[in-house]
């Protein structure tokens, strides 16, 4: 069949395919599924274990409202070079709102309104062994 004769018997093919359903119901989210992703999201872009990061979800009147309680990783104070190199704490956590902004937007697919970053305290990077 030509394209032609496609769509005077049937239509605009492309109309087809971009067709939604409409499906009757609703989707609920509870605020754990929100806090469990809000969770590893943050620590695996913080770089400390899930454990360690305690995150409270609100419902926002514009979208979701997020608290973030976490240790930061820092440089050994033995290591003056990493020490020099390292981004102050404020700059960085500055940084680490917008991501995770970014981040949580895709991914939850729902506005993220508000981030509340609370550093709780420090943590170092575990010395790895050399075999």
């Amino acid at each position: 069949m030509r394209v032609d004769q496609h769509l005077a018997a049937g239509g605009d093919p492309t109309r087809v395919a971009t067709r939604k359903a409409a499906v009757q119901g609703r989707i609920v989210v509870k605020e754990r599924v929100y806090r469990t992703v809000t969770e590893q999201a943050s620590s695996a872009l913080i770089g400390v274990p899930r454990g360690d990061v305690k995150v409270d979800v609100t419902e926002h009147p514009r979208g979701i409202a997020v608290r973030i309680a976490t240790p930061l990783p820092v440089p050994d104070l033995d290591d003056t070079l990493a020490i020099a190199q390292t981004v102050p704490v404020l700059e960085r956590a500055g940084q680490l709102q917008e991501q995770l902004q970014q981040r949580l937007t895709g991914i939850l697919g729902r506005d993220v309104v508000r981030i509340t970053l609370t550093i709780t305290g420090a943590t170092l990077p575990e010395r790895r062994r050399v075999r």
